[in-house]
């Protein structure tokens, strides 16, 4: 899972940002548009609807830990907390730290 951004808008939503997923196991790729000022929920949303809904939640994420999803200033009472923890955070496999 990446994050492609500073494209040149296109599309009737003008989308300038692309969340790419690959699935190891398959060797398929999803490309996801979206804004590149879309919010972690947002995006975590996009995920939810575009992967989870359609293949099952994924045993493992590989991903770079994007500030976006790794802020300082998280409220562990927060709805956000608790949805970006269970996605993004508990999940994420570190191939260069196994």
């Amino acid at each position: 899972m990446d994050w492609v951004t500073g494209l040149v808008p296109g599309g009737k939503e003008s989308v300038n940002a692309c969340l790419i997923i690959v699935d190891r196991f398959s060797k398929s790729i999803r490309f996801l548009p979206f804004h590149k000022e879309e919010t972690a929920i947002d995006t975590a949303l996009l995920f939810w609807n575009n992967i989870i809904s359609t293949c099952g939640v994924p045993k493992i994420i590989i991903s770079d830990r994007d500030p976006k999803f790794t802020p300082l200033n998280f409220e562990p009472t927060s709805m956000t907390f608790w949805v970006l923890n269970f996605l993004f955070l508990q999940l994420t496999f570190h191939k260069q730290m196994d």
